[in-house]
């Protein structure tokens, strides 16, 4: 007769298509292209943002005003995001963020006032994003790994620069030659025909659904069906709510997201405003994205090796110094102001977002995580729509950015700080 332990791996059930059964790094692939397109077409906006104030004279803020819009209505979905995510999976969730950008990159296309923009490239697009970007990623991914959650989530991250090499100049490209509204049609055309049967073939919603455990362990309670249960159930999202934890991390990520957000919405016309060339000024946009291929990849080997908090620190202490560089740069038109915010900016900011995932999975892992990350994001994605509309607004009041990003320097501070209060290094060690 078969041994008990023979008998658990004849149970086993064996990934689709015969894929190795360490099935968490064809997820990680998953991400990292879906990512690479997802975000960058979101990012697209700082490209589209100067051709549409051109041809339209429309003021910075109320033009702006449409990222603002998308975030507050993506901290809307937030919850429900992640409720979704807990039922269906990412394979159902994820091809509905991608019709649902596809979409509203084809209805910007139609504009002729600013509040048309807030519906389509605000509600749509970056309702969208959220599902297909770092939020939507981070509810599920950290479900797959464990003692190299960090790297996992990095490496994952990563897309983002590599599609930045691809969708960034290709945009830049096709609103130089043909206009803007033909970038809109292209960029919702990749979305549609890559990324939905992408994620519809490979996307898992926990490797339970697989037979295995966190970073490719086969699992001896083997479970079937629709509905698998993962071993441990976790906190509940009522039991979050009522840590500290859960708020120190809600106000962390709030701030982090204001500046992340303020600085890509403005950069290019800022740069533009202070003399760079246009050519120079879009360039600058791709290679902190390309500088942040190996910005997030060490960002998630710090958080692994260091502690969570020491990778968030020095990441935000990057975008701290991004902000000072171009204030720098309202005196100065140095390329070496300009190299030195691509660099804090790519290279050594974009290490949050390892972070941004990992972190809170360590302190509320369990079968709600996703619903739990989800009512995180609220705060998150609020923060990532008051920023860039409030830099618009000193804008338009000013007359120029300076007190602006003194204000994102500052909530840099508070991040940090929330972080190290919210303490996911106390659970990690603990797990």
């Amino acid at each position: 007769m078969p041994s008990q332990t023979q008998q658990t791996k004849m149970a086993s059930p064996r990934p689709p298509f015969n894929l190795p059964f360490y099935y968490g790094w064809a997820i990680v692939a998953c991400a990292f292209a879906t990512m690479a397109v997802g975000v960058n077409a979101r990012t697209a906006f700082s490209l589209l943002y100067p051709a549409i104030l051109t041809e339209f004279g429309w003021a910075r803020g109320e033009t702006a005003g449409a990222f603002a819009v998308g975030f507050i209505f993506a901290a809307g979905m937030g919850p429900l995001t992640g409720i979704m995510l807990t039922r269906f999976g990412p394979r159902i969730v994820m091809p509905i963020g991608s019709i649902m950008m596809a979409t509203g990159f084809v209805s910007t296309t139609w504009i002729s006032a600013p509040w048309m923009l807030y519906p389509s490239f605000g509600m749509l697009v970056i309702g969208g994003s959220t599902i297909l970007g770092y939020i939507g990623h981070s509810a599920t991914l950290p479900l797959w790994f464990q003692k190299r959650r960090g790297l996992a989530i990095g490496i994952a991250f990563a897309g983002v620069g590599v599609g930045a090499t691809i969708i960034l100049p290709l945009t830049s490209w096709i609103i130089e030659g043909s206009g803007w509204r033909d970038a809109c049609w292209t960029i919702a055309l990749i979305i549609a025909c890559l990324l939905v049967p992408l994620n519809l073939l490979v996307q898992r919603r926990s490797p339970e659904d697989l037979g295995l455990l966190p970073d490719g362990n086969q699992s001896e309670a083997v479970t079937l069906g629709d509905n698998p249960k993962p071993s441990s159930s976790g906190p509940t999202l009522r039991d979050a709510l009522k840590t500290p934890a859960f708020w120190f991390f809600a106000l962390s990520t709030f701030g982090m997201l204001w500046c992340w957000y303020a600085v890509q919405v403005h950069q290019t016309q800022y740069l533009l405003d202070v003399g760079f060339d246009p050519a120079i000024a879009t360039a600058a946009l791709s290679m902190v994205s390309v500088f942040g291929v190996a910005g997030q990849i060490n960002g998630g080997w710090m958080a692994d090796k260091l502690s969570r908090e020491s990778a968030w620190t020095i990441g935000v202490m990057g975008f701290a110094g991004c902000y000072g560089a171009l204030f720098l740069m309202g005196s100065t038109t140095s390329p070496l102001l300009l190299w030195g915010m691509v660099i804090m900016q790519g290279l050594v900011g974009y290490g949050v977002t390892a972070v941004f995932a990992s972190a809170p999975a360590d302190v509320f892992q369990g079968r709600n995580f996703s619903t739990i990350f989800g009512t995180l994001s609220i705060f998150s994605s609020l923060g990532g729509g008051i920023g860039p509309y409030v830099t618009g607004w000193i804008y338009d009041l000013d007359g120029d950015y300076s007190r602006a990003f003194l204000v994102c320097i500052g909530w840099c501070a508070v991040s940090i700080i929330a972080m190290w209060l919210a303490a996911p290094r106390r659970h990690r060690n603990q797990a």
